[in-house]
């Protein structure tokens, strides 16, 4: 089991560095997690780094493939404030 990095990555770096098993590597189009090294932190770590440093909601999948910072995990605006707030300024 490992977690895994989609499209919604930004290569942004941050993760990168902080992976204890070095199983983050920079590849096109996004940054991935080489499954065979990724240690999921344990005995590294209480959390997974790389979760715990991605500044982009979605963007990391956990082992069981859900998203390991769901949406307003990260913002604290939950998904359907979200949208209505999109659709109200899309209407101005």
């Amino acid at each position: 089991m490992a977690y895994e990095i989609i499209d919604s990555c930004v290569n942004c770096w941050a993760c990168e560095p902080l992976c204890p098993s070095q199983a983050i590597s920079e590849q096109r189009p996004h940054f991935r997690i080489d499954a065979k090294k990724c240690t999921e932190c344990e005995g590294d770590y209480a959390d997974p780094q790389c979760v715990s440093i991605c500044p982009i909601e979605g963007a990391i999948l956990n082992p069981f493939g859900e998203a390991a910072n769901p949406p307003g995990s990260l913002t604290g605006i939950q998904p359907e404030r979200m949208a209505q707030v999109m659709a109200e300024i899309q209407a101005r």
